[in-house]
């Protein structure tokens, strides 16, 4: 019996990791048009249609009839399954997946608690874990101590898309543009917490290597995963330039990946995040 690993489509990857596994697809909508996230609209193309169109667009939870599908694909092969979402605090996904998990034996959910990279770093734990011959039900017990150790923290370019999803108002986020602040997000336990505003890049990265310290240090014998939004990933090359000191003597290779619809929605275009876990 295999175990096979089942991702909802807000777990963020390197596409070459993300294509090998099941993933169950979140709806995005703009407006009247509806899509199906990673499968009718990419990254790319979601992020294309964020710049251009006035529509702030929203995504819908995933049901439990895509997570059934999954499951019975799994579960027809003779496999056993452990399912990583995203924070249940974050979305109605988590809540899919467990009712749909119900008449499923060997089907093991696992609520990440936490969103895009961060989920993505547990996916790449949970790889490892499986690769080393754990069942499913020991990889989701681990899954479940070690996901209170991944920290998420990221830099947005633009108070804009918080200010037209509501998180703030319009008069902050014209003070905060003409200021040149640039706020310091993070994803701790489930939740979003504001760390703090930089004015420029480089206060900013400063900020962002300030808060990796207070979070106790990243452990490099698990897995880090940087990631960008928008089109183009030239901040995050020149974040990963700029904090050269945090990373060069302790790993060979930072991996980076576009963030998909559920944080680039209320991020917008310019964002550089990074995950890891935290030092024990």
């Amino acid at each position: 019996m295999r175990v096979r690993l089942i991702i909802d489509s807000t777990a963020d990857l390197p596409e070459n990791v993300k294509r090998k596994l099941d993933v169950v697809p979140l709806t995005v909508n703009f407006g009247n048009e509806e899509y199906l996230d990673g499968v009718t609209i990419t990254h790319e193309e979601f992020y294309e249609k964020l710049i251009e169109t006035d529509v702030l667009p929203h995504t819908s939870q995933a049901s439990p009839e895509m997570f059934r599908r999954a499951y019975d694909r799994v579960t027809a092969a003779g496999d056993s399954a452990v399912v990583l979402t995203i924070a249940g605090a974050l979305s109605g996904t988590y809540q899919s997946a467990v009712i749909a998990a119900q008449g499923y034996e060997n089907v093991y959910v696992v609520d990440s608690r936490s969103a895009a990279i961060g989920t993505g770093i547990l996916a790449r734990l949970a790889l490892r874990l499986i690769a080393g011959g754990l069942s499913a039900g020991e990889v989701a017990e681990k899954l479940e101590e070690e996901r209170e150790n991944v920290y998420v923290i990221a830099l947005l370019d633009t108070l804009e898309y918080l200010q037209r999803g509501g998180r703030i108002s319009k008069t902050a986020a014209i003070a905060g543009g003409l200021l040149g602040l640039k706020p310091v997000l993070c994803i701790e336990h489930g939740e979003i917490k504001a760390l703090g505003k930089a004015r420029g890049s480089k206060q900013a990265n400063n900020l962002l290597a300030q808060e990796i310290e207070k979070a106790g240090g990243v452990d490099f014998s698990r897995p880090i995963l940087l990631g960008y939004t928008g089109l183009s990933d030239r901040l995050m090359q020149k974040y990963i330039q700029d904090s050269a000191s945090l990373w060069q003597h302790s790993t060979d290779e930072l991996t980076g990946t576009i963030i998909g619809s559920v944080i680039g929605t209320h991020a917008g275009p310019g964002a550089v995040a990074v995950a890891f876990f935290k030092k024990k």
